[in-house]
Order: structure tokens, then sequence, then C-alpha cells
């Protein structure tokens, strides 16, 4: 059974921007953008954390260009996978789980308030 039918990667989230978009110029060359989603949970547990914040990433330079005009608290949608990535700091080695995207859209107003289908 080769690997493409065992493992799958993929994301999609859908959440409110809680910072403008930015764009990174990595030591490779290559611009990442980066920003983050606030996604609510489903089901939170009546004291603990009613939503969690999602680092998403891309190397797309189509979707970096139409990030450009995502403002805070825009309703986004992205499509991706999960990955972890590691980079130097002068003090060692550092980690972070993201979502590498390689779509992503404005969700527009209509569409937040649509009620979710029956399963």
């Amino acid at each position: 059974m080769s690997l493409a039918v065992i493992d799958r990667n993929d994301v999609v989230l859908r959440g409110r921007l809680n910072a403008p978009p930015e764009l990174r110029p990595m030591p490779s060359g290559d611009t990442l953008l980066l920003f983050k989603l606030v996604v609510r949970r489903e089901n939170p547990r009546p004291r603990g954390s009613k939503s969690d914040v999602i680092t998403c990433v891309s190397y797309s330079p189509a979707l970096q260009r139409y990030a450009a005009a995502w403002t805070v608290g825009d309703v986004v949608e992205v499509e991706g996978a999960l990955q972890r990535r590691f980079w130097r700091t002068p003090t060692g080695t550092a980690v972070a789980y993201e979502v590498n995207c390689r779509r992503g859209r404005k969700v527009s107003r209509g569409a937040q308030r649509a009620p979710a289908r029956p399963a």
C-alpha cells in the first residue's frame, strides 16, 4: 500500500484574522506570508479556552497577493496541511506547528451566517 493511501494531512480552517498578515523574507530568499486565525472551539470545556489561535503560513505568491487585502476581523477560510518548522535563533533551535496554506479566501458576510447543514 502506498503512503498516499495511508497518510493524509488536510486542514480546513475558518476563523477571524486577529492581526494584519505580514510578509517575512527568509534567509533562503523566499518570502513567507504569516497570519493568525482565531478559531472557536466547537465544544469548549466550561472553564477552558473558548478558542484557539492558529498560525498559518504560505509561500504561494498568489495567496500572498490575495491576503494583502485582508484586514483584522475578516473571516478567512484556508486549506492546507499541518507542518512542523524548525529554524535557528541566537539561543538555539526554535520549532513551530503551522498550517501551510495552499488556498485561502475571505468569507462573505452572508456565508458567515449560513446555518450549518445537517449531517
